[in-house]
């Protein structure tokens, strides 16, 4: 019932539905005239003295005990209120009595309850009854997931294997002995735990997929499985990288596994939509998670509560705590706003959970409908795994979005089709091992990231195994156990350190003796430590956040200890063995996942390598990455492309490429108006192009405003007039301009013609012009703009050559991440100087007191270099942030004395009566010209 009402708008009914084996109690105020055998009135304590009310004795046989419980004790009692304003939108003290619960819905001693009814013993027997015949119990046992692709568990197992030894003889050929004994292993795994549906349901979406011609990425444990490689839902192999199938399935499991998969982000609404279609919405839904309430979020709901008003409340989400007013009504903002951290606050949707149940979904809850359009469960993640389902994870990135529109792109500006998916293609390319072991990776998946790129060079990556590694070794687990630090070094220096024990270099030869992956791990704990395999998978669930049971763990630890003892190891070496297993918990990955993420990588550097323009425009279409837009522009810029502004008669809402020109689109215009943008190209394939600025007027319903920021951006440069001269002619075209009047005409009549003085224009107009729209300079560089010629006396190239030297340097910043430490704030941030080349700073709190960042632009820097096996960082001691040159566009000649934005103002002000509705926004902000 509750589900069609939130899904399908079904009105919910007068009278309550006629249920099978249930009771029903109404409260004493709503009762019906007629009661049947399973129906019941309840009687809070407070309501006794009611009884005795001749209206209430002929039901006293019908009655029991009603005590509901919703708060804790009186301090949750005014929580309670103030929740009750916040989801009703008011005042605390506007809140009417029928709106929040009594203070009395507490959790009372039942001997209590029951001395409250003594006169009423029929009271007490009634509920003693109900709750007697009361019981919900309920299977945990066994899993709730779509169990069949096809009618039974023998005819699954039978298309299984059918697919599985098609797909070997594809991936290895027929006689490869190896991977058919390591399929007949998997597929009794897989009958005997009875997850051949599940393979079956996630080989079903691939093949909708793949008919669709998405590209798609099956990552996770999943890829562990060569069954899973066969039958094209991963692309790595397990056998070349000696994945252990037992860390994605076991007879120790019970419950199903999960694969994960991504697609572009472009594509992943067809691919939900074919799962809810083709399993059908009864038995599909998201997995619900509970949005909780934050600091910010907090304070400010709570402020309103108590009638704060907008100046208060930003004060109160912008500033520390400490700085908060100390009256009455701002402690009581705190007070109960300590208490809602971190309480739920509203339901959403996961971001990429799917449920796919043998049953009905509302055999267990009921569903909603979020704006998203797919109905989503009322519980999270970890109650789904508790109920006995696995979600499938069906996500999106942009990474995927890039590799696909730049294949699509070097087909129609090359007209070579890349075949991206073949690794053989990809992988190990010498040329682009060259650009991996110099760090020369930005806008390559996972890859780019500063952090990533400077591990790239301390490892000199120059192999897909080695980049398989550096993408677990970048995890935080890794990281902070002090393994990353020691994987380099050892890297660099294999011949020059000492196993921890001769079980680590047995196990885990080929990185050095270090826990880089989440199966290292477990081979750890097992072999060294003497673990069972069920205590291996208590680990792996840790690990990956799943059943973190803190009693579970305690045992385990307890059992490696003991175990350790046993086999004779010393105890300060099992602690520091457990010390490094420890700080894996949530932040490692599997080998198989960082395998998935090497072989996107390196399919988005075989790109940037070989089509290095086509690849860029790919990256900035997909508005993804570390990066904002402006370093994509410089790296297409650096890659040998020609970029230029948006021009009405080129440019796309994307950017677009012809030949090596790289337009930039609309769509990077953030004050131009989509519905506009996408009109002036639609409009341009269907009738030709624009050939002249009145033409376009004529044929594009658009403002002052909007013709304004074409014109400055200079997407009418192909007219061969000037900026001014545009402006005065747009203002006179629009000037009595009616969208009715909007359509083309058999004779075109001319405007008045007109002449303008003529007006000098400063070279560097155009680049405030573009920073102004676009955020950043596309005809000139940042350095062309800065008053001092002086470019810094060390280049970065140069900076492994200075080691514990000092240097001064000019450069630009492109990005910065703050660190908390225990010293107080850190930054580590990202330049490129005068010849394009990036270098990496950090700055510590000392420094960054005296010297903080002021912005984006560029900086004087002066700081201290440590190369750290082939990466150099400059630790900064001083900075100063340099300033532009002056606006050139609010200049004029003083001798003329000839303003040319103020007349521009008053003219346009005499005749602003534009009927069309962006035309009372005509207001030139400012005549860029002298």
């Amino acid at each position: 019932m509750l589900t069609n009402y939130n899904c399908g708008n079904a009105a919910l009914p007068r009278q309550h539905p006629k249920l099978q084996n249930s009771f029903v109690i109404y409260p004493i105020g709503n009762r019906p005239d007629t009661l049947f055998d399973h129906e019941y009135i309840g009687v809070r304590p407070e309501q006794i003295n009611l009884l005795f009310q001749e209206r209430y004795k002929g039901y006293i046989s019908k009655m029991v005990i009603l005590q509901p419980v919703t708060v804790q004790n009186a301090e949750e009692y005014e929580l309670h209120k103030v929740l009750r304003a916040i989801d009703l939108n008011t005042v605390i003290t506007l809140l009417k009595n029928h709106q929040y619960c009594s203070g009395e819905d507490t959790l009372r001693p039942q001997n209590e309850l029951i001395k409250s009814y003594a006169q009423y013993p029929g009271i007490i027997t009634n509920t003693r009854k109900i709750l007697d015949q009361c019981s919900f119990d309920y299977d945990f046992s066994y899993p709730r997931n779509k169990k069949h692709y096809t009618r039974s568990r023998e005819d699954d197992i039978k298309l299984l294997s059918s697919l599985a030894y098609a797909g070997l003889t594809k991936r290895y050929g027929a006689q490869h002995r190896k991977a058919r004994e390591r399929i007949e292993k998997e597929l009794k795994v897989v009958d005997e735990l009875g997850f051949s549906g599940y393979f079956l349901i996630t080989w079903d979406i691939v093949r909708y997929s793949n008919s669709m011609g998405f590209m798609h990425v099956g990552r996770g444990s999943g890829a562990n499985s060569i069954i899973a490689y066969c039958l094209g839902i991963t692309d790595i192999c397990p056998l070349e990288l000696d994945l252990y199938f037992e860390r994605f399935l076991n007879l120790n499991r019970k419950t199903p596994p999960d694969f994960d998969l991504d697609w572009s982000w472009q594509d992943r609404d067809v691919i939900l939509q074919y799962i809810f279609d083709r399993y059908g919405k009864e038995y599909v839904a998201f997995c619900g998670t509970n949005v909780e309430f934050k600091y910010r979020s907090i304070l400010r709901e709570v402020g309103k509560v108590f009638g704060l008003p907008k100046e208060e409340l930003d004060a109160l989400t912008t500033q520390s705590m400490d700085l908060h007013d100390n009256n009455a009504v701002v402690k009581m903002v705190h007070q109960y706003g300590r208490m809602l951290n971190g309480f739920p606050n509203q339901r959403s949707m996961h971001s990429c959970g799917i449920l796919i149940s043998e049953e009905p979904l509302s055999n267990y809850t009921a569903l909603i409908m979020p704006p998203k359009g797919f109905p989503i469960v009322q519980f999270d993640m970890h109650t789904a795994e508790e109920i006995g389902f696995e979600k499938f994870d069906i996500l999106s990135q942009r990474g995927l979005g890039s590799i696909n529109d730049a294949v699509a792109l070097i087909r129609k500006n090359k007209g070579v089709l890349v075949d991206i998916c073949n690794t053989a293609l990809s992988i190990n390319q010498e040329h682009c091992n060259e650009f991996l072991s110099i760090g020369k990776t930005v806008g390559c998946f996972y890859i780019e990231s500063p952090a990533m790129r400077g591990l790239l060079r301390r490892l000199k990556c120059n192999d897909y195994k080695t980049l398989v590694a550096a993408s677990s070794i970048i995890r935080p687990g890794v990281a902070q156990s002090g393994m990353m630090k020691e994987y380099i070094f050892r890297h660099n220096n294999p011949d020059q350190f000492e196993y921890f024990h001769q079980v680590f270099e047995d196990q885990l030869g080929e990185t050095y003796g270090i826990m880089v992956y989440q199966e290292d791990v477990i081979k750890i704990a097992m072999h060294y430590g003497g673990l069972s395999a069920a205590d291996g998978d208590v680990l792996r669930r840790a690990m990956s956040g799943k059943g973190r049971s803190l009693s579970a763990l305690q045992k385990v630890k307890d059992h490696f200890f003991a175990s350790c003892r046993e086999l004779g190891h010393p105890e300060a070496l099992s602690i520091e063995v457990y010390r490094q297993i420890e700080s894996f918990a949530g932040y490692s990955f599997c080998k198989a996942h960082s395998a998935s993420y090497a072989v996107e990588s390196y399919q988005s550097l075989y790109l940037k390598v070989h089509y290095p323009v086509e690849f860029m425009v790919a990256v900035i279409n997909n508005q993804g990455g570390f990066y904002r837009t402006e370093v994509y522009v410089h790296e297409a810029r650096m890659s040998g492309a020609n970029v230029l502004n948006p021009c009405v008669n080129k440019s796309e809402y994307q950017t677009t490429l012809y030949g090596n020109d790289v337009y930039l689109g609309f769509m990077h215009l953030e004050s131009l108006e989509k519905n506009t943008a996408e009109r002036i190209v639609s409009e341009r394939e269907q009738n030709g192009a624009y050939t002249s600025l009145e033409n376009f007027v004529k044929r594009i319903p658009i403002g002052i405003a909007g013709i304004q920021i074409l014109i400055f951006i200079g997407a009418f440069r192909f007219t061969g007039k000037q900026k001014n001269e545009l402006l005065i002619e747009a203002k006179m075209l629009l000037t009595d301009f009616k969208l009715e009047r909007n359509m083309n005409t058999l004779f075109e009549e001319p405007t008045k013609e007109y002449q303008l003085p003529i007006l000098k224009r400063d070279v560097f107009e155009d680049a405030f012009d573009e920073i102004e729209l676009l955020q950043f300079p596309v005809s000139v560089t940042p350095f062309d703009l800065l008053q001092t010629k002086y470019r810094g006396s060390v280049m970065a190239k140069d900076l492994v050559n200075h080691h514990k030297k000092q240097v001064k340097m000019l450069a630009y910043l492109i990005s910065r991440k703050h660190v908390p430490t225990k010293r107080g704030q850190m930054f580590f941030g990202t330049w490129i100087d005068v010849e394009e080349n990036y270098f990496d700073t950090a700055h510590f709190s000392d420094s960054l007191e005296k010297y903080p960042f002021q912005g984006g632009g560029c900086y004087l820097l002066l700081g201290n270099v440590e190369v750290d096996f082939h990466f150099p960082t400059v630790t900064v001691i001083q900075m100063a942030k340099m300033p532009f040159i002056p606006d050139p566009r609010y200049a004029y000649d003083d001798e003329k004395k000839y303003d040319a934005q103020q007349r521009i103002k008053e003219d346009v002000s005499m005749t602003s009566r534009n009927p069309y509705p962006q035309a009372h926004e005509i207001n030139l902000p400012r005549m860029k010209m002298k």
